[in-house]
């Protein structure tokens, strides 16, 4: 076996593939430009650090639902003139989540308050933070079911460190006693520390219906109301606009 095979062989045993990747380029330049060995060093070693920032990347990226084709860079922010371009692009930069805040997108079906959910969760994943994403309704079943074979601790503890929580179509239905108690408990852990985003078709003032505790209720909205950023989108759905024409000419 050549020097050369060997030293890919060993590469590879200690999972170093974004250095064999790269071995062959990065040797002919370090020959080409007369580089030093710290130099070829430098570089290979980029090359590690890069492949393995990317992998974290796309493991986040999935783990958050996070599609690649809703981001803040594909979002049309001319369709709906109530959404303030600059005020989304300062959400983008994830300083709310350095500081525990909380996020409201609040409007009508098709405003594109899930587009914006997900593109807040791409730009933290591309930040190396953990987003955990859910549709409100879904998140209590799984959570009675983790409930039911012993694994409700394990699922909490998920749902309290994640550093962005986001629960899609927020109050759209009631929640049982159970389910409430539940979100109390996500609610509060957070509180202060950790971030959840929200999307809703209802106004605020509609939430506390939702919940059969009214006291549970006030305690848990103050805590979330709490240094959130409100974002009220108004207008027609986006996907009306891009529906065809019934009109016969």
């Amino acid at each position: 076996m050549s020097s050369m095979a060997q030293l890919k062989t060993q590469l590879k045993a200690l999972k170093l593939s974004g250095m064999t990747e790269t071995l062959d380029l990065r040797l002919m330049e370090t020959q080409n430009n007369q580089l030093s060995v710290s130099e070829f060093l430098a570089m290979i070693l980029n090359d590690e650090l890069q492949t393995r920032s990317n992998r974290k990347l796309q493991r986040l990226l999935a783990h958050a639902h996070a599609e690649s084709s809703k981001t803040l860079e594909s979002f049309d922010f001319s369709f709906n003139h109530s959404i303030k371009a600059s005020s989304i692009r300062e959400l983008g930069t994830c300083h709310f989540i350095e500081n525990g805040e909380n996020i409201f997108f609040l409007g009508p079906t098709g405003t594109g308050k899930t587009h914006l959910a997900k593109a807040i969760a791409h730009m933290a994943c591309r930040q190396h933070l953990c987003v955990e994403f859910f549709n409100f309704q879904e998140l209590f079943r799984l959570l009675k079911q983790a409930d039911l074979s012993n694994s409700i601790d394990k699922r909490m503890r998920l749902l309290f460190k994640a550093d962005l929580l986001i629960l899609d179509d927020f109050a759209f239905k009631k929640l049982d006693q159970q389910s409430a108690e539940f979100f109390y408990t996500i609610v509060d852990a957070r509180y202060g520390s950790k971030s959840i985003l929200l999307t809703s078709n209802r106004a605020m003032s509609d939430w506390e219906a939702i919940f059969p505790d009214p006291i549970m209720a006030n305690a848990l909205l103050d805590r979330l109301a709490h240094n959130a950023h409100q974002i009220i989108i108004k207008g027609e759905s986006y996907r009306k606009k891009l529906k065809p024409s019934s009109k016969i000419p």
